[in-house]
């Protein structure tokens, strides 16, 4: 009994075309791999499968791909099979027997920026340290335990499951008052700040204050929901949030100020929500990196002084992997029903990632890893303070008590300079001006804002010296 072709090798869409099945699948195969459908390295179906799926003679596939070899389009080896040439491009190595040279005066190749040497910019963890063994068994043990209902649609707030874990650990590690109902899984942060900025343009908003240092990323989101943003007013106690009395909402960082790293002084966090309550409007906590403390107790969210007033955001982005896209919101009674509807019905979360966070929850293993990270970081962090004290004396670190980043004070009028000079060495390194509003009622001051969670342990110590070498002093 013949096998059916469906059974047959990998796919391959290839028409044959002009005169002759041998002629017509050569040509269709060349130009496939000259215009770049098929990549350098790209393995091809055996001549058996490809011929199954063509209805046509093996030996008609097996004469095409010889040709191709002979003109150096693809490459033939034992127990590999038939690849495209790594040379092969637009100008292939050689074609019907002989070298061909490209025309005078054709521009070369751009020549391809290259990964920096060491990358000390800040918001990304050490992804070499993600907990790969302990999610596997996470996943396994979720995708045995999980009804086949689990793979269906769902609900649009999310697995049930995750928000019941994200529930009980947000309560005891974060303070935070979440009930499992008003909590909804979004893929990211500027996922969630999207539909919080298309909810609140909804219900007639139209100024969202933000913090006069942050990532900018976070205005043009809340631009495009047609919301205008105003900056706050910033000094020694971190954001003053009584600067925009006209907003219609605040957006804080109020555990770990982004890039400044100062928390939220206690009687601005009391301020807050008094606004709230007094105007009506709305606080959103971005709580990016609230497990990562070192020389301090940790600072609970401002969500658990009112949660009817403040919408909580968290994010596993931080703490495990941006990849994941996981994050979550913990709204006021009636929001979540708005936020669920300005989704579109549909969960944006992949089923089986979010199975997995929740056994990882309620299995012990995120804590144990956050612990474990936690002290890799400090250990950094301590390292850093060291290096740079010994050895850029003119440098000062603050912002040092928690977060995965630091802020490096320079010396004025010194920063564009050592920014410039870091990236000639190949170190990715960025500046405080890049996270400041432009229209900020704030002095400008000359500092780093230096990522200390992103190079793997291997590369820490290389990292420390290729920024000592940039710093003045």
């Amino acid at each position: 009994m013949a096998e059916p072709w469906a059974t047959l090798g990998i796919d391959l869409l290839v028409e044959p075309t002009g005169p002759g099945l041998r002629r017509g699948l050569t040509d269709a195969l060349r130009e496939a791999v000259r215009s770049g459908r098929l990549a350098p390295g790209t393995r091809l179906p055996s001549s058996r499968a490809l011929a199954a799926d063509l209805g046509i003679a093996r030996n008609t596939v097996a004469d095409a791909y010889a040709d191709l070899v002979a003109e150096g389009w693809l490459t033939a080896r034992q127990g590999s099979g038939t690849r495209v040439a790594m040379g092969a491009s637009a100008t292939p190595l050689r074609q019907w027997g002989r070298e061909l040279v490209p025309p005078s005066g054709t521009a070369p190749h751009p020549r391809v920026p290259t990964r920096p040497a060491y990358d000390l910019r800040p918001g990304s963890p050490d992804l070499a340290s993600f907990p790969r063994t302990e999610w596997l068994k996470a996943a396994r043990r979720a995708l045995t335990a999980a009804p086949y209902q689990a793979l269906d649609y769902g609900d649009p707030r999310g697995r049930p499951e995750l928000r019941a874990a994200l529930a009980g650990y947000l309560s005891r590690a974060r303070g935070v008052r979440a009930d499992p109902e008003r909590i909804v899984v979004c893929a990211g942060f500027a996922h969630g700040l999207k539909l919080l900025g298309t909810v609140l343009r909804a219900r007639g908003a139209r100024t969202v204050a933000v913090e006069s240092y942050g990532l900018d990323a976070h205005t043009r989101i809340l631009a495009g929901c047609g919301l205008d943003t105003d900056p706050l007013p910033f000094d020694r106690r971190g954001t003053d949030p009584g600067g925009s009395p006209a907003a219609d909402a605040l957006l804080l960082t109020p555990a770990h100020q982004f890039p400044m790293g100062v928390p939220l002084h206690r009687d601005r966090r009391t301020a807050v929500v008094d606004w709230a309550r007094r105007t009506g409007g709305l606080v959103l906590e971005d709580d990016y990196d609230g497990e990562f403390r070192y020389d301090r107790q940790p600072v609970g969210a401002l969500q658990g002084l009112d949660p009817d007033r403040v919408v909580y955001l968290g994010t596993a982005s931080k703490s495990l992997a941006p990849g994941l896209r996981l994050a979550w919101m913990v709204l006021p009674p009636g929001l979540a029903e708005e936020v669920t509807a300005a989704k579109g019905g549909v969960d944006m979360c992949g089923a089986l990632d979010q199975l997995t966070l929740a056994e990882f929850l309620t299995s012990g293993a995120y804590d144990r890893h956050v612990r474990a990270t936690r002290l890799r970081y400090r250990r950094r962090r301590d390292a850093l303070v060291a290096a740079v004290a010994a050895r850029a004396p003119e440098a000062r670190v603050t912002g040092i008590a928690a977060g995965l980043h630091v802020l490096l004070r320079l010396p004025p009028g010194t920063e564009q300079s050592v920014v410039q000079a870091a990236h000639w060495r190949g170190l990715a390194l960025h500046g405080l001006a890049r996270y400041s509003n432009p229209v900020a009622p704030v002095e400008p001051v000359d500092a780093l804002v230096v990522g200390y969670g992103t190079p793997p342990d291997h590369a820490w110590s290389g990292a420390l010296d290729a920024l000592c070498a940039v710093l003045p002093g």
